[in-house]
């Protein structure tokens, strides 16, 4: 869910002048548009939509318009607060950790798309396809090298005092790294969850309301500590000097975020909303994610940049659980609240 701006964004663009129309022939007229909720680095200049979209829209005549609430958090809670009159047709950034939300909230419906056969089934978030997953990473740490010698080896490392005030972090109500971190410890701490964040609290140095704010003060040099993905270190090999930003492995394991799109209930414009969920699958889709939204493709064998070599697989994957999270948030922010 991270982007930066990409030289390859015009060989990639002239790749989908071969599309092949998608379902174009199911799209009824007044289904000739499109209304999409997606999270703002995904939409940003430098993100997958302004690749994708236009693409789309050239194959399918439809017309898609883009609403950017925020980061993923802010846009499930908007397709909330509109469930008795949706807007969108369509949700983009829903992870497994907002999806038992989502899914109690009922603003999603099913649909099976197209081509979800070849999809690896722990990939696959919901067995009625209330969901279908587009791209994957892992929840860590990034580590500055040179604004900090030495970095933490664990969760716990990061409560030490040499860590005072160097820890980025994301609101959990609005982002979903902010979540899953959240999430992260919860597994890890359990009972002990308010005592953890207790001993963090004086390592934060902030906790912006969604990532591309947070990796932003990041990289601007505030803090050397900031949670993100595992691949966020590939997008530093591709532009920047390999081998400053390090993604930290945590002995502990690293939880994996799947994020996925869904039909809003309801939707005013359901063919249309189909005909994306079908082309998120397809190759010209999957490939344009590497290097834009920075996470590993849903579809097999697309090819990866020489970068994300900077960014091996954690050998300890922890599975996405949403169950129980809104009372772990609340734990956590009352901790940091604590005088």
């Amino acid at each position: 869910m991270h982007t930066r701006p990409v030289s390859t964004r015009e060989g990639l663009a002239v790749l989908f002048t071969a599309l092949v129309a998608l379902t174009t022939s199911c799209v009824q007229k007044n289904d000739a548009q499109l209304v999409i909720y997606a999270y703002d680095s995904f939409a940003s200049e430098w993100g997958p939509a302004p690749i994708v979209i236009p693409a789309f829209e050239k194959a399918t005549g439809i017309k898609v318009e883009l609403v950017v609430p925020g980061d993923a958090g802010q846009v499930l809670a908007r397709a909330i607060d509109e469930k008795k009159a949706p807007v969108a047709d369509l949700l983009i950034g829903i992870d497994g950790n907002l999806l038992p939300k989502a899914l109690a909230a009922g603003v999603l419906s099913a649909y099976k798309p197209k081509n979800s056969e070849v999809l690896q089934p722990n990939l696959v978030l919901d067995s009625e396809w209330r969901i279908t997953p587009y791209d994957w990473s892992s929840f860590a740490i990034i580590w500055d090298s040179e604004k900090l010698a030495n970095p933490p080896a664990s969760l716990e490392d990061l409560t030490k005092p040499e860590y005072a005030r160097k820890l980025i972090l994301m609101d959990p109500r609005t982002s979903t790294p902010g979540l899953g971190f959240v999430a992260w410890t919860a597994a890890e701490y359990g009972d002990g969850l308010a005592d953890y964040w207790k001993r963090l609290k004086p390592s934060i140095l902030t906790m912006s309301p969604g990532w591309d704010t947070g990796y932003g003060l990041f990289t601007s040099g505030e803090a050397p500590l900031v949670i993100s993905y595992t691949t966020s270190a590939a997008y530093h090999a591709e532009y920047e000097t390999a081998g400053r930003y390090r993604a930290l492995e945590f002995p502990e394991g690293h939880p994996v975020q799947i994020e996925g799109a869904g039909i809003v209930a309801k939707a005013r414009h359901r063919k249309a909303a189909e005909a994306f969920i079908d082309f998120m699958l397809t190759r010209e889709f999957q490939e344009v994610l590497p290097l834009t939204n920075w996470m590993y493709p849903v579809l097999p064998g697309i090819e990866l940049p020489a970068s994300y070599s900077a960014a091996p697989e954690p050998e300890r994957m922890l599975p996405a659980s949403g169950s129980g999270l809104d009372a772990a948030v609340k734990v956590a922010l009352d901790a940091l609240q604590a005088p």
